[in-house]
């Protein structure tokens, strides 16, 4: 397949994460402005502003409903219309930024350097919800709390999830202030303390961006449940160890996760990741036959998407020592449930999904050492810490600890597709 080039010269760039083939969308304004949020498309190191593409005529060709879409302050609106116009939407762009296409200098005058922009959460999230997806994230997590019966029964049957804060949603870059609330004295006892977390955890996730949604009442199937993800963002699922496994018996996840939780400002179009599609990890000889709402009739795919997890300290970026890969996930493998199963199995009762809910994949974690997508996996509960290039070593994240996670899909022949990076530090609560 040969790679369509762009008249934008960053998007030629063999590492860039934003070619031609990508165009991610994300919602900005001029950094240190108090502009309206527009939404832009990514093209190497470049934004494409849709308000001002609008505005110059330069979407004309597209249905009056799009064009208004384009010139919203979140991508609700553009989400709402489907996968079909997220596509329409990405071909009109591409041809515009494609090597001899017409009205270049007009086109040119929408661009501005991402350099100079500032992010928010690229689309106003009604509901949020994270799934237990990875197998081996449940076992090695489950090894630690019933080394007899790590693996529940109810893991191979449905897609378990809780249901997250979506007013704690943070886009790149916004520090996380570590979380107070109760916790064990020790392990083992039942006397509490409040104060700061000391075991503050790191999940690599992706996030799905829902599209159209549906009826209250109506169930969406599997087989049409892979069209309602308009697009893919990486997620960090921010956990504190101790006041979730305080809190979390009988009902769950509170305040152990609730504080924050981290997107990248690009939402990859699945249009974009459709050459990357694979067939999804095969079911473990142990797992019983799927209920028929989970089993598709049709063709059922999952991304072939890599995700890389890289941690610096105070301590490492004082000494100019570059951030270190602590972790290495892959979607396809780690993850035993497609999107398609999660939304069939979160509307199965009647549940409404909306324009804009975010679904998480759940932690990504792999069978091998260094793809556990966790601090509590990685360091085995803090029992053997990760070992810093600094001399300095990490049970859990500490104060000034940045945490930078990002993704790409790669094949022979194929573009590089990037999805940017999701990072933030941590600071003392305020």
């Amino acid at each position: 397949m040969s790679r369509r080039l762009s008249w934008v010269a960053s998007a030629q760039d063999e590492a860039t994460d934003f070619p031609l083939d990508n165009l991610p969308l994300c919602v900005f304004r001029r950094a240190g402005s108090v502009q309206a949020w527009r939404i832009g498309a990514g093209i190497g190191t470049q934004i494409l502003d849709l308000r001002a593409a609008v505005t110059a005529g330069l979407l004309d060709p597209l249905s009056a409903a799009l064009i208004e879409a384009c010139s919203q302050p979140s991508l609700n609106a553009l989400f709402a219309l489907g996968t079909d116009a997220v596509g329409a939407l990405r071909s009109r762009l591409q041809d515009l930024l494609a090597e001899q296409a017409p009205d270049t200098n007009k086109t040119a005058g929408c661009l501005l350097a991402q350099a100079e922009v500032e992010h928010t959460v690229p689309a106003q999230v009604g509901d949020y919800t994270d799934f237990l997806s990875s197998y081996h994230h449940a076992y090695n997590v489950g090894m630690m709390l019933r080394p007899n019966d790590p693996v529940l029964p109810n893991f191979h049957t449905i897609p378990i999830a809780y249901h997250g804060r979506s007013s704690s949603l943070l886009v790149s870059g916004e520090p996380v202030y570590r979380p107070r609330g109760v916790q064990r004295v020790a392990h083992g006892s039942n006397d509490t303390r409040f104060g700061p977390t000391a075991r503050l955890d790191l999940e690599v996730e992706l996030g799905a961006f829902i599209g159209p949604g549906n009826r209250r009442g109506h169930a969406i199937p599997v087989d049409e449940a892979g069209a309602q993800v308009v697009g893919l963002c990486v997620l960090n699922d921010w956990s504190a160890r101790d006041i979730q496994s305080w809190e979390t018996q009988p009902l769950g996840p509170f305040l152990g996760k609730n504080f924050a939780t981290t997107l990248s400002p690009w939402v990859v179009c699945t249009q974009a990741l459709a050459p990357y599609r694979t067939e999804p990890a095969p079911r473990r000889p142990e797992a019983p036959a799927l209920d028929a709402y989970l089993q598709p009739a049709g063709e059922h795919w999952t991304y072939e998407i890599h995700l890389e997890t890289r941690l610096s300290t105070q301590a490492m970026r004082e000494r100019g020592l570059p951030a270190v890969v602590v972790s290495r996930s892959l979607f396809s493998r780690d993850s035993v449930w497609t999107f398609a199963q999660m939304v069939a199995h979160h509307t199965v009762n009647g549940c409404n999904l909306r324009p804009g809910d975010l679904l998480g994949s759940g932690t990504l974690s792999g069978p091998d050492v260094g793809s556990e997508g966790c601090m509590l996996e990685l360091t085995r509960a803090g029992s053997k810490p990760l070992q810093l290039p600094s001399g300095e070593e990490r049970r859990f994240l500490e104060d000034g600890d940045e945490v930078s996670i990002t993704a790409f899909c790669e094949r022979p022949g194929l573009p590089r597709i990037g999805f940017g990076r999701c990072v933030a530090r941590v600071e003392q609560a305020p």
